[in-house]
């Protein structure tokens, strides 16, 4: 079985609050990109319980246990006593970049096993497993638009439509770890909400859909900052970096040159 794990990417996104578990009150719009990795499962025909794991593509960082399809498929198992199996990961979405690609490794290997084996697993069941391996993992069992508040497990659908828009992400391959983006950030609950801010035409979401990690990003890592003020520059309506960076995103009207933007992952959508 093979399936194409998909980015998202965030519409602004701003920290509340510290909370007293150590994480942080958030809220954000998460919307699905079709910049997608490959991921394939099949049965090894040997025992249970056992994964065997391997990786193409970006190079994958970490041990095999901490590995977020492994700990998915192991999870299932605890409850399921599952069959062994293959996965093969095929990398193609920026680790590090503020695109949740592990976070959808995770949950569609969740979904593809509950496929597999035949566990009808419903879909609340899905996000309840997916929200134990992350905050982000859940908003990929559904995989639509979703208002995300609390930590990130909090998810409630939106409407927002980006397909007449063309969508251009920039990954100029630096690794932002998501405690270095906390680290200078200074909570703050904004006078007007991303919920209410989302409702408003594009064209008016230059000046007031904020992304809080840019103030901890990019005074660290100029080269960031600097491609935002490149898709401006080149005619975009709206430019933000995704989640806790790196990767920028803006939506144009046109396909548009960038040649220019060296040693970058370019990717339309």
């Amino acid at each position: 079985m093979i399936s194409y794990p998909n980015a998202k990417i965030n519409l602004g996104l701003n920290i509340l609050r510290k909370r007293e578990d150590g994480f942080h009150d958030i809220e954000s719009v998460f919307y699905p990109v079709k910049w997608r990795d490959i991921l394939e499962i099949v049965p090894s025909g040997v025992g249970k319980g056992k994964v065997d794991f391997s990786a193409s593509g970006i190079a994958v960082p970490g041990e095999l246990s901490s590995n977020l399809c492994v700990k998915a498929y192991q999870l299932l198992n605890n409850d399921h006593d599952l069959p062994s199996i293959k996965i093969h990961l095929h990398k193609r979405v920026p680790i590090g970049a503020g695109l949740g690609g592990g976070s959808a490794d995770a949950s569609f290997t969740l979904a593809m096993v509950n496929e597999l084996f035949g566990l009808n697993l419903t879909v609340e069941e899905l996000e309840n497993y997916a929200a134990q391996l992350g905050s982000d993992c859940p908003f990929f069992i559904r995989n639509r638009p979703a208002l995300v508040t609390g930590r990130g497990e909090v998810m409630n659908p939106i409407q927002v439509d980006l397909h007449r828009w063309r969508i251009v992400l920039i990954n100029p391959q630096i690794h932002i770890g998501t405690a270095e983006a906390y680290s200078n950030v200074s909570p703050t609950v904004p006078n007007l909400s991303i919920e209410r801010i989302i409702t408003k035409p594009i064209h008016e979401w230059k000046n007031v859909l904020k992304n809080d990690f840019e103030a901890s990003v990019f005074p660290s890592h100029p080269t960031v900052k600097n491609i935002k003020a490149k898709l401006y520059e080149r005619g975009a309506v709206y430019a933000s970096m995704t989640g806790s960076g790196s990767t920028v995103f803006g939506l144009f009207k046109n396909e548009i040159d960038l040649d220019d933007l060296n040693n970058c992952l370019i990717k339309w959508c």
